[in-house]
């Protein structure tokens, strides 16, 4: 749902950091050892081989931050002029410059010593050169030590951004701080902003999510705006003015009748009328907040004639061919009893729902939906009154299964007879077969994949006893010679030694 997530933005390390994780991964990955005995291309060979891995690890390196961190200019208005309220898009613009500048003198420091390598004539000479392009690249990396600071620090405070997805059905909440904007926020989303009884307690944007008609708006609680000039108004101030500036979406502005947030209804209204501009093409809902301490049919005449400005304002906002009635332009709440806090939601959200309905069926991708449904429309043929009707037949079937008692559970069984460890629920009542008298079998013990049963033969008991008699008869025949062979022997004959 979210088009900008920068939370992946990689972590960028501090200039010497940097430096240390380049160096240490050249010596890890690179060979070590290499004698004045060799051949002098294999020296050329074994130091320039450093100073290109040195190189494209530099690159890597800058590369990957200056592509993870967004671009002012691709991404959506809201973003690029919120990081520049929040960060000044000029001082980023820079860092990222300096950045690639880094990037392109260390390439050119890279090719400049491979290229004296290549006609280095011995081992001193080559390590000479090596040691002095790592430690030209090394220099120039310790210049942008203060934007890689500067870049890291932007990360983490992008990193805490809350997620705002530009495109989607968005309701923004707006007013004078302290008057029960983030009180609404925590009743009708899951988010839970911080609520005080003093202003400014909401120093930036805050974002939840509500669901209307099955669909899913997202909510935004902005911090309090005070009615001064442009020019006045500080970072908290401007990412509110960011936010209603460029995301379409439906602008509730709480309006405290009561007067305990410390301004009075006038300096509201000048307010409203100093950012109306900032209203036009959105469904607006102007919202009179805390109505248990203030009512509003108790304002005085001259707060009441602000009260009606602003809501003849609000009706310009209803786009032609919506409901021209003043329903759901001015609502009452007190977020405190939760009184009217649906109502001004289910408004919200329906304002929003027929401007968004409204701009797609003036957009040109309507005629290929058209295209692809029928919506049948029957023209009445005389001036009877047909009302709907049910057949007598449905309604008494209705009544009978109604009637009928409420099908009975394990649990209702289980304390039918006897309860928990006495009762046993049988698992083959459900069963599916021909005969119910079948469910309750015995079923037949299996042998290696087969079943017992299909082998059985009908004679197995006469067999059995023919094969318990040949056995009595086996047996009774070796006791027999058993007993032969040992009478045959209790006598010695005159050739057998007398022990």
């Amino acid at each position: 749902m979210v088009q900008y997530n920068f939370k992946k933005i990689t972590v960028v390390p501090p200039g010497k950091d940097f430096i240390d994780i380049i160096l240490s991964r050249t010596q890890r990955q690179t060979p070590t050892v290499v004698h004045k005995g060799y051949a002098i291309n294999r020296i050329r060979q074994f130091y320039m081989r450093k100073v290109r891995y040195t190189q494209q690890n530099f690159y890597e390196k800058l590369s990957t931050i200056i592509d993870e961190f967004p671009r002012l200019d691709d991404i959506h208005p809201f973003y690029g002029d919120l990081l520049h309220v929040l960060y000044n898009k000029d001082h980023y613009k820079l860092a990222l410059g300096q950045i690639n500048t880094a990037r392109n003198i260390i390439a050119k420091i890279s090719k400049d010593y491979l290229r004296l390598l290549k006609y280095g004539d011995t081992l001193y000479r080559c390590k000479c050169l090596k040691v002095a392009a790592l430690g030209r690249m090394c220099t120039v990396l310790k210049r942008i030590s203060p934007s890689l600071a500067y870049l890291e620090q932007i990360r983490q405070h992008m990193a805490r951004l809350p997620s705002i997805d530009p495109n989607t059905r968005t309701i923004l909440i707006c007013g004078y701080p302290n008057v029960g904007k983030s009180s609404f926020m925590n009743k009708v989303t899951r988010a839970d902003v911080d609520v005080q009884p003093y202003a400014f307690t909401t120093k930036s944007l805050f974002v939840g999510h509500a669901d209307y008609k099955y669909l899913r708006y997202q909510v935004i609680d902005t911090p309090g705006i005070l009615d001064r000039p442009f020019e006045d108004r500080n970072i908290i101030e401007m990412c509110s003015i960011t936010a209603l500036a460029h995301l379409r979406a439906a602008v509730l502005f709480f309006l405290d009748i009561s007067g305990s947030c410390g301004y009075t209804i006038a300096q509201q209204a000048a307010l409203f009328h100093s950012i109306k501009s900032l209203f036009m093409n959105k469904p607006l809902v102007i919202v009179c907040n805390k109505t248990d301490l203030q009512p509003l049919d108790g304002l005085s005449e001259d707060d009441m004639k602000l009260v009606m400005e602003m809501k003849s304002e609000a009706m310009k906002t209803i786009p032609q061919g919506g409901d021209p009635s003043e329903e759901g332009v001015l609502l009452t709440m007190s977020a405190l009893t939760d009184e009217g806090v649906m109502a001004v939601k289910n408004a919200a959200c329906e304002r929003l729902l027929e401007q968004r309905v409204e701009i797609k069926m003036k957009s040109k991708k309507i005629n290929d939906c058209l295209n692809r449904f029928h919506v049948a429309m029957p023209k009445p043929r005389d001036n009877r009154d047909r009302p709907t009707c049910i057949p007598q037949a449905v309604l008494e079937a209705q009544a009978i299964a109604a009637a009928k008692e409420k099908k009975k559970l394990e649990r209702d069984l289980e304390n039918e007879n006897g309860g928990a460890g006495v009762y046993s629920a049988s698992l083959k009542k459900h069963y599916l077969l021909a005969d119910d008298e079948w469910k309750e079998d015995i079923l037949p013990e299996i042998l290696d994949g087969h079943n017992v049963a299909d082998f059985l033969d009908p004679d197995i008991l006469e067999r059995c006893e023919e094969l318990e008699r040949e056995e009595g008869l086996r047996l009774e025949e070796e006791a027999a010679q058993d007993a032969f062979m040992i009478d045959g022997h209790d006598e010695l004959t005159e050739e057998q030694p007398r022990a």
